[in-house]
């Protein structure tokens, strides 16, 4: 797919760029975008198929691209279908049941959006992933590929995680914390994922929330929405918290989908589905969720490496070694390492933490955990007779970092 350039929106002068104004231009301005529609969109309250509500974003979608713009949708519903289909009192609990429910909505998903796009000349494709299609870069890339030739043909992508194969999403965690690291757990994630790989624009997250508020609004009636976050800071990090009742996802998840995105260059924008017209008003201006603005441009490598790929272990280092990393983007030598965790490869992607065990940056190792163990806390003059071939002075260099703080 060739390289996009982006081409920013006309700014006035006297407007600062995080203006709430300024903001909604660029959402006005947005060519390439990435609609990822929740579970609580797709079903309505009493379990039933919220099929009014489906076919007004299918209009609205055809109305964009009447604007000649480009569209990639990202639907979660298939194991909500699923439950609707077999007439299930709940959602099931064991991740097999969920596949099943899975297998079958996913077609009753895309029997949807076939039938309905096709009333508006639209073409349609369905794409499932899994983990792998992210965590292996050459997948990674072919991914770019396919998705670009589809957007080139005017095709609108129907994206999805493959459930029926996949369990990460499925998967309940404990206590909070999934069982193993994942490259995503949620459609929020895998959508901005998807939008920084195609060099989107823009990414809307459409849920049954009006948007990021100063507090749970479910439970404080004082919480006030928040229409337009420049940086999403520890106090932004604060507003979040759970998981919605039909979705897997939520505020928290949603944030970490905007992190993605704004890192990519884009804007993200969090807002409420279930609101009629709610993609024309968007495009038309009005104040409706919450805008993110871009927080610069990290390449495709680097975003790759931060929240793409699959975690292979954890190197801990000490406080100076932070220090160098964080504050001169220095490499990560063995010296400045106290202790390894898990077991990888060279060429793996890692997590770099502290020496109490938080993370904040990540990197491809130049070694594996074995040799790695065999030479931490050494000066590279002291790694004579402990290797069998000697790969390079620094453990991680620094064009393979990313700091994630």
């Amino acid at each position: 797919m060739a390289v996009r350039k982006r081409t920013p929106p006309e700014l006035p002068e006297e407007k600062p760029v995080d203006d709430a104004g300024t903001a909604r231009l660029r959402v006005v301005a947005a060519r390439r975008i990435v609609v990822k529609v929740g579970t609580n969109v797709i079903m309505r309250d009493d379990g039933g198929v919220a099929l009014g509500r489906i076919y007004g974003l299918m209009e609205a979608v055809g109305n964009l691209k009447k604007q000649g713009r480009e569209v990639m949708l990202v639907s979660s519903g298939a194991v909500g279908l699923g439950v609707q289909r077999l007439a299930l009192s709940e959602r099931p609990k064991q991740v097999a049941y969920k596949q099943a429910c899975a297998a079958i909505g996913q077609g009753r998903l895309m029997a949807m959006y076939e039938q309905g796009f096709a009333q508006l000349g639209i073409v349609v494709s369905q794409v499932l992933l899994t983990e792998d299609d992210f965590a292996s870069r050459r997948r990674y890339l072919n991914l770019r590929a396919t998705l670009g030739r589809l957007i080139e043909l005017g095709v609108v992508p129907i994206i999805n995680e493959n459930d029926t194969v996949s369990t990460m999403e499925l998967e309940t965690p404990v206590d909070g914390v999934p069982s193993r690291p994942h490259v995503f757990g949620d459609n929020d994630k895998l959508s901005a994922l998807v939008m920084s790989k195609v060099d989107a624009d823009l990414l809307v997250l459409l849920s049954d929330v009006d948007g990021l508020h100063t507090a749970n609004p479910a439970r404080n009636v004082g919480a006030v929405r928040l229409g337009t976050v420049a940086r999403i800071t520890p106090e932004i990090e604060r507003c979040a918290e759970g998981a919605s009742a039909g979705g897997r996802g939520g505020m928290k998840t949603k944030l970490e989908a905007a992190r993605i995105a704004t890192t990519a260059g884009g804007v993200a924008v969090i807002a409420n589905g279930r609101t009629p017209g709610v993609l024309d008003r968007l495009f038309a201006g009005e104040d409706l969720g919450t805008v993110f603005l871009p927080q610069g441009h990290w390449t495709s490598k680097k975003r790759w490496i931060a929240f793409a790929s699959t975690v292979g272990g954890t190197v801990r280092v000490n406080d100076g070694a932070r220090q160098a990393l964080v504050e001169r983007k220095a490499s990560l030598l063995p010296a400045g390492v106290i202790q390894l965790e898990g077991t990888f490869q060279r060429g793996d992607v890692v997590s770099i933490a502290d020496k109490d065990g938080v993370e904040f940056a990540r990197g491809i190792v130049n070694y594996s955990s074995e040799d790695a163990a065999k030479v931490m806390g050494l000066h590279s003059d002291q790694f004579e007779g402990r290797l069998s071939a000697k790969n390079r002075d620094a453990l991680i260099t620094r064009d393979n970092i990313v700091l994630l703080v």
